[in-house]
């Protein structure tokens, strides 16, 4: 009953006038939804409509709307009901009450069998519903049952409605189990029934198919009829004589896609591959439909050769192991293989002039994988079978990733031009792949072709076999080590030997560079080779992205080979930025690029190098804080803002990062002196400020703002010192002002750096008790109207710092601490910031309370991260053990509230967390409130009963060791909250 509460619209249906749920308003409110042109009426009709549904009511007037004289629709409303009535009120129906029904059910699908379509299966759906209710026990033998009715000679319908309406209902079984809400030990028994139940099945199909003189409509009625029942996992053998009746119907055009979708069902239940001697009798059938396939191909008809290499791709991709073991039958298994490859490369541009080969792409994956699982001996002989077939395949799907003409792509929708992007992206992926099976052969072998292909004068030149086979070592290259192959140089030789008259071409030049910058860290005597046709394409807006990036991993990767180019690269960077050619996220990536170039000079030559990049945009930033603010000058504060930060980012003089990976550096000397980066803000700060004073208001200016220092803090790490103080100060005022996240962001980053020395701690703790006042103002204020800053100041408390945010020094001491936000790093290496009389340690604590009943899942678990670092320090900070004692009892309430189902379920282990750390340190306290809190009435679920709330207090209290059990506790007890314990909706987590 309790489940029957949770169905939409039941409270409404109960809360109703019993009189309300009248054929007549039924009616009226059918027409309302069809008909009615306010949208406002339909939405209400459309409730009300469901509530009737749910309604005790729609067991009368079901029936009467099923009359031969309503329309259709109005019928069809009349079985939908009927259908919810079964499916979801099953209790409900009194057990002397089934015989009639389905009596009833019987009578109204033999009317419907001449009758309207839609109507008829609903009616069928119904039936299949009790009787999925009532098997095995109540109605053993339903599916025979229902055969010997529809066949009976004294019905009134003639035999092909009967038959066609037997076959809906047949239909209709399986899917309906499929997508039934039976409890999980019900599915099984039925399962079981209907297995057995297919006996009564199976030859009706049989008979039904194989008789000549049956018509088309029953004939396709019964492959979907049998494409259903397979999805029960009937054992294949039991399916021979209706899978080869299919492959004979597929000559059929008006059976042909029934057909496939039943073989395909058939063969690729999961079972199946226990039948070997069944699927290699399918073999010979599949390879007879090769004259059909090519003749579809050469007719261009996409439909049957489509259909047919579905067929075969089942059958190679749910079986390729077990017909592999299969050893004596190799002949035929590679003969479906071969037919699989032709599929592969059918003829005709994807997704244009052909849409069958991408089905055919996870075959391969699979082949190869069980070849290479076998043991040593046997794989070696496949090996020696497959190899030449895998060399086949890369020749084909290179062929098959070649670009059309200019003039053919030309007339491309840019639908099937993203289409085809997204198919060479799985060609990319195969490739890469079957590199692992064919190792540095296949580099080899796409060298040999693109040096015949660029230097032979007998082959008339094609740019798209050109782009192709460098397509296939981008895709290579970029996932596996090439840095061994002595192909490399060779490639890296024969690129600015290609003649690049066409973007595709070009773009896939810059990425093919890109993916080889590892390897041109290693050789820097080629950077040459390749750089000028980088920085080359940097000037055109059609290589943006290529290019850009391609610069970037070359930055980065290269970066102490570079200061010969540096000057060169700044040079044309600057002079693309300054021609506006690229997008803004493309500029961001350049600058990043740049960072990293001038990370590798001395500083001398990065403090004059920055001096000629950036001082066009600190003049232009300058005369835009003197503008009066606008849309226009928002975007451009903002883009170059954005420029400062991204170069900022990667521009790293101490290479913290490089020691952070463990790199083999040629190291540079450690700069002395100030940081550039540093010496630049600086330089800037009264700049920043100013433009802050105009646009502080703006959350997007703001956050260009504090991303600037983020992304500096992040990379400088201990050299972002000198500029502490000043930032504190300018983070407290921003803050005061107007606060928003990303000052509590940027403050939390300031923290995880330098909270714990002693020379920056003053600043430090000055802006924490400022932000944690202010914000405590908000919360007192309303914080539901500000969720950004609520689940920022949470994760200000909670969450740890990112890696690269860490102090360096630290880290190879090899003594930090795994880092919470700036209360947990105040709690675990300044506890001084929590015992500051100027901190309300218990507004804070009350506030994450509050934090924890928010609906946004990030901020809950922020805020359970707190209470996780916090409940331990109750015993060795007094501020945090007084609070504790006197408000934990809240925070208790609030977990159970949460867990009683106010909060999703996703979210119990975070709750469970904060139980497992009151229990392990509050242990006395917790055993009285916990006692306390469940005593209450309805408390924390009116579903629970006392007994099941004192097995769970009991339970918790004594697990202090094992997180995980108090978590699986936390769980089931949330079930038995929600009144879901037992169902099938557990499964879900």
């Amino acid at each position: 009953m309790e489940r029957r509460e949770e169905q939409p619209g039941a409270a409404g249906a109960g809360a109703a006038p019993a009189l309300d749920f009248t054929v007549e308003n039924v009616e009226k409110a059918l027409h309302q939804l069809y008909y009615d042109p306010n949208i406002e009426n339909k939405n209400l009709a459309q409730k009300w409509l469901m509530q009737a549904q749910v309604s005790p009511q729609a067991w009368h007037f079901s029936w009467q709307l099923l009359q031969p004289n309503k329309v259709p629709e109005i019928q069809y409303f009349g079985a939908s009901a009927l259908h919810i009535k079964i499916s979801r009120y099953w209790s409900d129906i009194p057990t002397d009450q089934y015989e009639s029904l389905k009596a009833q059910l019987f009578t109204q699908i033999t009317r419907f069998a001449s009758g309207s379509k839609i109507v008829l299966t609903r009616l069928c759906v119904a039936l299949a519903s009790l009787a999925l209710s009532m098997m095995p026990d109540a109605w053993p033998c339903a599916v025979a049952d229902m055969v010997r009715l529809f066949q009976a000679e004294d019905s009134p319908v003639d035999g092909q409605g009967r038959c066609l309406a037997l076959l809906e209902l047949l239909t209709v079984l399986p899917e309906e189990f499929q997508t039934s809400r039976l409890p999980q030990y019900r599915k099984s028994l039925v399962r079981a029934s209907l297995a057995v139940e297919c006996g009564a099945v199976f030859p009706l199909l049989e008979q039904l198919l194989q008789q000549p003189s049956s018509p088309s409509c029953v004939r396709q009625k019964v492959l979907k009829c049998f494409s259903s029942w397979v999805q029960l996992e009937v054992p294949l053998q039991d399916c021979e004589a209706l899978i080869q009746a299919a492959f004979a119907a597929l000559q059929d055009s008006e059976l042909f896609d029934s057909s496939v979708e039943a073989i395909v069902n058939a063969i690729s239940q999961p079972d199946a591959q226990r039948y070997v001697n069944t699927l290699l009798k399918l073999i010979p059938l599949v390879l007879g439909l090769q004259d059909q396939l090519r003749q579809a191909v050469q007719n261009g008809d996409m439909e049957t050769s489509h259909g047919i290499c579905r067929i075969a791709v089942a059958l190679g991709e749910n079986h390729s192991r077990a017909l592999l073991d299969q050893v004596e039958h190799w002949q035929s298994f590679l003969a479906l293989v071969n037919m699989i490859m032709f599929c592969t490369g059918i003829p005709g541009h994807f997704p244009v002039n052909e849409t069958t080969s991408s089905l055919t792409l996870t075959f391969w994956y699979t082949l190869q994988d069980d070849i290479l699982s076998f043991e040593a001996e046997k794989q070696a002989v496949y090996q020696q079978v497959y190899r030449p077939v895998y060399f086949q395949l890369v020749d084909v799907l290179l062929h098959k990733a070649q670009f059309p003409s200019d003039e053919e792509y030309g007339f491309w929708s840019s639908d099937e031009k993203e289409q085809f992007r997204i198919y060479r992206v799985d060609i990319s992926d195969t490739l890469m792949y079957v590199y692992e099976m064919l190792g540095a052969e296949l580099l080899s072998n796409l060298y040999d072709k693109l040096g015949r292909l660029l230097t032979s004068s007998e082959e008339p030149y094609s740019w798209q076999h050109t782009e192709a086979l460098l397509y296939g070592f981008q895709s290579i290259a970029e996932t596996i080590d090439v840095n061994y192959s002595d192909v490399v140089p060779g490639l890296i030789g024969l690129i600015p030997r290609i003649s690049i008259s066409n973007v595709q071409l070009a773009d896939t030049v810059m990425f093919t560079i890109g993916a080889l910058s590892e390897w041109l860290a290693d050789h820097p005597v080629m950077i040459n080779s390749v750089l000028p046709l980088v920085l080359h394409a940097l000037g055109n807006p059609e290589l943006s992205i290529s290019s850009v990036s391609t610069l970037k991993k070359i930055c980065r990767e290269c970066k102490y080979d570079l200061p010969p180019y540096a000057a060169n690269i700044v040079a044309v960077s600057q002079d693309v930025l300054m021609k506006q050619i690229h997008k803004t996220s493309q500029c961001m990536w350049l600058m990043q690029a740049l960072g990293f170039l001038l990370s590798a000079l001395q500083v001398e030559e990065i403090l004059k190098n920055l001096h000629s990049l950036i001082s066009p945009y600190i003049q232009q930033l300058e005369k835009l804080a003197e503008e009066i603010p606008n849309p226009s000058n928002k975007l451009a504060i903002v883009h170059i803002l954005g420029l400062l930060s991204n170069l900022f980012t990667t521009l790293d003089v101490s290479h913290h990062e490089d020691d952070h990976e463990g790199s083999e550096l040629r190291k540079l000397p450690v700069p002395q002196g100030p940081n550039p980066v540093v010496v630049v803000l600086q330089q800037v700060f009264q700049l920043i400020q100013k433009v802050l004073s105009k646009w502080l208001n703006d959350a997007q200016v703001v956050e260009a703002v504090c991303a600037i220092f983020e992304k500096s803090v992040k990379t400088l790490l201990d050299d972002f010192a000198p500029m502490v103080p000043q930032l504190c100060e300018m983070l407290g005022r921003m803050y005061s002002t107007i606060p928003q996240a990303s000052a509590l962001d940027l403050t939390r980053q300031l923290v995880h750096i330098f909270a714990h020395e002693p020379a920056h701690f003053p600043p430090i703790e000055a802006l924490f008790l400022l932000v944690t006042s202010v914000t405590l103002t908000l919360f007192q204020q309303g914080p539901r109207d500000h969720p950004d800053i609520v689940d920022s100041f949470m994760q200000l408390l909670a969450q740890g710092a990112s890696t690269a945010s860490v102090n360096q020094s630290e880290v190879t001491a090899g003594n930090l601490e795994p880092a919470g936000g700036l209360a947990l790093m105040a709690l675990k290496r300044k506890p001084d910031l929590f015992l500051c009389e100027r901190l309300d340690v218990k507004a804070v604590f009350q506030c994450a309370v509050l934090a924890l009943k928010f609906p946004e899942a990030p901020t809950v678990k922020a805020s359970c991260g707190f209470f996780t670092e916090l409940l331990p320090r109750c015993g060795e900070v007094e501020p945090v053990g007084k609070v504790v004692q006197e408000d934990g009892r809240m925070l208790l309430i609030a977990v159970l509230e949460a867990i009683g189902g106010q909060a999703s379920r996703s979210l119990m282990d975070c709750f469970a967390d904060i139980l497992f750390a009151l229990n392990k340190h509050c242990f006395s306290l917790l055993s009285v409130w916990i006692k306390e809190a469940l005593q209450s009435p309805g408390f924390p679920s009116a579903r629970l009963s006392p007994e099941q709330k004192d097995t769970f207090s009991q339970q918790i209290l004594r697990e202090r060791v094992n997180k995980r059990r108090v978590k699986e506790m936390v769980k089931e007890f949330t079930l038995l909250c929600r009144g879901l314990h037992g169902t099938d909706y557990t499964a879900d987590y």
